[in-house]
């Protein structure tokens, strides 16, 4: 009887996984702001307040008119927003933000206002990886938020398996790693060894501002500047913590199966 009460209860649950990417995706918590977009003709002579108020020293004045923006050492605190009197620095909504280099993480640089989002690999690679991607998961001196979202791609809701994506226990099982967290010395040689005992062909993902850039402990000199200090780095994603739909997005553009197509904000349900 047990079993039977267990199947009619998950047959009239239904379904409770997001139709994402086939579907719209689901809209970002209030509080989430998603990537930033950065308009320097709208930058008045001479300003600095965006700049003056980053804790990260992600925004720097141009010798033009305008500041560029790296979203690669941003953790979204949106100060800048709130401190820019023109309104040139706004909050796009957009989850969207993986990007293979990180240069294409810097707004502002030859008139780009957003980020320049991840080509997929290249046709050898993804046709060595097949339909399947196995990932190690590092946490080379991270807080366990990227962590705890990285979790959340594993939960019913998400079920990150269905792309054919799993985390393995070890690299040796692995098509690549995914490094969160700044990469602290005392880290620094597992995540060499690590990266060596996966087999080539491979691919290094670092998720979070940390794993970008190393931020905010970057000088420190306990720590590095990130995941490319250590190997070299395929995918960067940003976000302190970026969220899971961010990390999702980011792992299927990287494999070719979303297009760069025009992002439209979702409806966000009313308040209660």
């Amino acid at each position: 009887m047990f079993v039977l009460d267990t199947l009619t209860h998950r047959l009239k649950r239904g379904c409770e996984t997001m139709d994402y990417p086939k579907g719209a995706p689901a809209a970002l918590p209030d509080r989430h702001g998603g990537s930033l977009r950065v308009e320097s003709s709208k930058c008045a002579e001479r300003c600095s307040e965006c700049a003056g108020v980053c804790p990260t020293q992600a925004i720097m004045p141009r010798a033009q008119k305008g500041v560029t923006l790296d979203l690669g050492r941003c953790i979204f605190c949106a100060a800048c927003v709130e401190a820019c009197p023109e309104g040139a620095i706004t909050q796009t909504g957009d989850h969207r933000m993986a990007a293979r280099t990180r240069a294409d993480l810097v707004l502002g640089e030859e008139g780009r206002e957003e980020v320049r989002l991840a080509p997929a690999l290249d046709a050898k690679l993804r046709s060595l990886l097949g339909r399947s991607l196995k990932l190690r998961v590092v946490s080379a001196g991270g807080c366990g938020a990227e962590e705890a979202d990285l979790n959340v791609l594993g939960t019913i809701g998400w079920d990150i398996g269905r792309f054919g994506i799993q985390f393995v226990a070890s690299p040796r099982h692995a098509d690549g790693l995914v490094i969160t967290g700044p990469v602290s010395r005392g880290m620094e040689l597992a995540l060499k060894k690590t990266w060596d005992a996966v087999p080539d062909p491979k691919i290094a993902i670092a998720v979070g501002s940390s794993a970008v850039s190393g931020v905010p402990f970057t000088g420190n000199p306990e720590v590095l500047a990130g995941a490319s200090s250590v190997v070299p780095v395929d995918l960067y994603i940003p976000g302190w913590p970026p969220h899971p739909l961010t990390i999702l997005d980011g792992l299927l553009r990287l494999l070719g199966r979303l297009g760069n197509d025009r992002f439209t904000p979702p409806a966000r349900p009313p308040a209660a």
